[in-house]
């Protein structure tokens, strides 16, 4: 049998792919190397992530949301000891329960297999693809590869090996917390630790302490900032339950950006569609996924790698504005400008 193609990776990218280009009568394999956990996310729908899923006309059950659901994010600013509310309208589920629900609903015709993609080769009538499952190779064959693999994309590395993308580790540990833990959601900033942004986040019973950091030294700088902001706040993070790593990446020019050619195809995060500004990336996934099913649809051979960079160039264009926004927020100069300012900045009662 030969597939259609083999999508590597079942997160938001992976499965809206799926269930979109199984619709449109494409027979595909579904690989899906998600461990016990998923991928370490805090688990926030951003207003655009919400926005694809109502243009999908798909409801989440309730059972996927956790609590409290957030209005605002605290905004902390380690090096000047500053803070300001933003108004933000996030809902907050689980993250592992997400990505379970978005395979539930791609249609039975699709086969899907958990394990890890090990290799794929290019043959004279498409691909071979080798899944590893329990310690067992299996083989199989397609005509296109749609890489849905995130950050650390197996299939970017293996087709587009030159083109690089600016890369982070992001560390997540899990905490107990038996009341309530100011703040419900913040942003953190930390010049001494990293140059880009941290988080914590109350979810049920647990409060979440997470952050992206450059590769080199990543849980040294790790524990130091969470010291720091332990000393800043009051709260104590001890004996974590669980700690989850994961590589993401962050797009700073147009190249960054990897569509495809010739049968190999890329979306979410592993194209590099991810905001640069706030690292929110189930939007990019699912907007690059269905713009690729599409191009499917429409186009065949060749055409389809030109539809598909064309219908995303809006995309990559929005990611590319938001490197302006960026600076404002990375920049410590102007982010303690604009922090200062109290621009957008809202009030909240005192506790």
């Amino acid at each position: 049998m030969i597939y259609d193609a083999a999508v590597i990776g079942a997160g938001p990218a992976g499965a809206t792919f799926a269930r979109i280009a199984a619709k449109n009568g494409m027979k595909l394999l579904l690989i899906d190397g998600s461990g016990e956990y998923g991928k370490p996310c805090g688990g926030l729908l951003a207003p655009d992530a919400q926005k694809m899923l109502a243009c999908f006309d798909i409801s989440l059950p309730h059972d996927i949301l956790t609590s409290p659901q957030i209005f605002s994010v605290k905004t902390i600013d380690l090096g000047t000891r500053s803070v300001r509310y933003y108004r933000r309208m996030y809902l907050s589920m689980d993250r592992k329960r997400f990505d379970g629900f978005l395979v539930s609903i791609i249609p039975e015709s699709v086969d899907i297999l958990k394990g890890r993609c090990s290799a794929v080769s290019r043959t004279r009538r498409g691909f071979v693809v080798t899944v590893r499952q329990n310690g067992k190779d299996m083989h199989f064959r397609c005509r296109n590869i749609i890489g849905a693999d995130g950050a650390s994309s197996f299939v970017r590395h293996r087709f587009f090996p030159d083109r690089k993308i600016m890369k982070y580790t992001a560390i997540q540990q899990w905490f107990r917390s038996d009341s309530r833990t100011d703040p419900f959601y913040s942003c953190i900033f930390d010049p001494e630790t990293s140059e880009s942004c941290s988080w914590t986040i109350n979810k049920d019973e647990y409060f979440i302490y997470g952050g992206c950091f450059t590769p080199e030294h990543c849980r040294i700088m790790f524990e130091k900032q969470k010291k720091r902001f332990s000393e800043f706040s009051g709260i104590e993070m001890n004996d974590p339950v669980r700690t989850e790593a994961c590589l993401a990446c962050r797009p700073e020019k147009y190249s960054d950006f990897v569509t495809g050619r010739r049968g190999v195809y890329l979306i979410g995060e592993a194209a590099g569609f991810i905001s640069p500004s706030s690292f929110e990336g189930i939007s990019g996934a699912m907007m690059s996924a269905k713009a690729l099913a599409e191009a499917f649809e429409n186009n065949r051979g060749s055409a389809v790698a030109a539809a598909y960079s064309k219908a995303v160039f809006p995309l990559k264009t929005k990611y590319m504005v938001k490197t302006a926004k960026r600076l404002f927020m990375y920049v410590p100069v102007l982010r303690h400008t604009v922090m200062a300012s109290g621009i957008t900045a809202i009030k909240t009662e005192k506790k």
